[in-house]
Parts: C-alpha cells; sequence; structure tokens
C-alpha cells in the first residue's frame, strides 16, 4: 500500500511545484519538471490511473481476501446477523491487512518508491524493482496445483524457478488460494458454534418446545463461548499467524 501512498505523495509533490501567482498570458510559462525521465503530466495521469486501481489491488493482492471471508464466516457462525456492522468489519480487515502487508511495504518502499522519487531510477525501472517482494510475498501463500493450473492455462513455459513466473500468472493463482484458505478457516470457525446449535435443537426437540426458535437459545450461548475463549484475540492471532 505505501507504493500507491508514495506515488500519490509524489503527485502532491509535483503539484506543488507548480507556480501559482497571476501573470500576463504571453508571459505564462510552466516548467514542471517530473519523476525520473517521465513528464510531470503523465506522471498525475499514471499516479491517478493507479489509484483508480487500487480497490482491486487490495483486495485481490494482498491478506484482504482470506481475512474478510474468515470474519463473514464468523459472523455466520454467531447468528448474530448484522454485528459487527459491516463496517467495523471492513475497517478492522483494512488495518490487518496493513499490518500483515508492512513488511512487503517497506520494502517496495525501501528497494522502489524511495530511488523513484529521488530520481535514481525511472519509474519503469521501479515497477520492476516492486514486483519481487510482493510476488515472494504471494508464492508463499499459493498453492503448487493452483500455479501449475494458471501456467498450464497461460500456454507459457514452464519457469525454472517460482520467481520467473509472471504476475499475470501469479495473481490468480495467489487469490483462488486465498479463497479456499479463506473457506477451510470458515469451516474450523463454523464447526463449534453449530454443535452448539445441534445441542440446543435436540433438548428444544425433546422437551416438545418445537414452537421455539433454536436460534433464539443458542445465540446467547454462543456468544458467552465466543467471550469466555476471547474469541476476537484467538480470531485475529491465527489470521496473522496464518500469513507467517
Amino acid at each position: 500500500m505505501r507504493t500507491f501512498a508514495g506515488a500519490l505523495v509524489a503527485g502532491l509533490i509535483i503539484l506543488s511545484a507548480v507556480p501559482l501567482h497571476a501573470a500576463p498570458p504571453q508571459d505564462l510559462k510552466l516548467a514542471v519538471d517530473g519523476i525520473g525521465s517521465v513528464s510531470a503530466p503523465l506522471q498525475i495521469v499514471l499516479v491517478m490511473t493507479l489509484l483508480s486501481f487500487l480497490p482491486a489491488a487490495l483486495v485481490i493482492m494482498t491478506s484482504f481476501t482470506r481475512i474478510v471471508i474468515v470474519f463473514h464466516f464468523l459472523r455466520q457462525a454467531l447468528g448474530t446477523q448484522e454485528m459487527p456492522p459491516n463496517q467495523v468489519l471492513v475497517g478492522l480487515t483494512l488495518f490487518l491487512t496493513m499490518f500483515v502487508m508492512a513488511p512487503v511495504a517497506d520494502k517496495i518502499n525501501e528497494q522502489a518508491v524511495q530511488p523513484a522519487i529521488a530520481g535514481k531510477v525511472s519509474v519503469g525501472d521501479a515497477i520492476l524493482l516492486a514486483t519481487p517482494p510482493l510476488r515472494d510475498f504471494m508464492l508463499k501463500q499459493t498453492r503448487q496445483k493452483d500455479l501449475a493450473l494458471f501456467v498450464e492455462l497461460s500456454s507459457s513455459p514452464r519457469p525454472a524457478q517460482p520467481s520467473d513466473l509472471p504476475m499475470r500468472v501469479v495473481i490468480p493463482a495467489y487469490a483462488i488460494s486465498e479463497l479456499k484458505t479463506g473457506f477451510q478457516m470458515g469451516f474450523f470457525v463454523f464447526v463449534p458454534f453449530l454443535l452448539i446449535d445441534l445441542v440446543v435443537s435436540t433438548t428444544l426437540l425433546s422437551m416438545g418446545m418445537m414452537q421455539l426458535p433454536p436460534a433464539m437459545i443458542s445465540l446467547p450461548f454462543k456468544l458467552l463461548l465466543f467471550v469466555m475463549v476471547d474469541g476476537w484475540n484467538l480470531m485475529v492471532s491465527s489470521l496473522v499467524r496464518s500469513f507467517a
């Protein structure tokens, strides 16, 4: 994320370098220098384009997908409907994503963003320098089976090592791997709460209280269990450690 933040800061620096004082039309001269060999107006366009792709990149190329899927399953397992609200879950997911991706962002900032801002490398070279840290992170979380699938679908030659894989293969393979991992973790989150629902439903049925909704009785017990085991601490800890 700091890659986009660094690009945004660079764009603001470029904009701030434009003189704002009024002058006669015939004497008006704008001399704005860009970063590296790319002109400033083109760099502003590139920055705005990158910002438009930021939501998609945040969802697909980071830890966001796995975390938000597990939180969704947790809320469904608890049966609390809209509690916690979507804004709270998405906000917590964003900050956990920033926490998980911080080491990767630091490497990208050090290897690509700062040299580009200092004019040591071109924007194109900066993009190439920013790719390896992100690719290494995604490859670490991607299954070999998913990588093999997209290598086959792309009809590209088998690489000698994983670092030679193009991002057009790594990104979709990482996305479906994260979906599978998120659903697996969601299943294990569901199991203990499902057992409580079964016990409550069976008890009510044996007592002849078939008109009483089991969810009304099981909800307090599920909340009590979740609070007693410090569920949020365990959930966040498990999610963050799963990316180690």
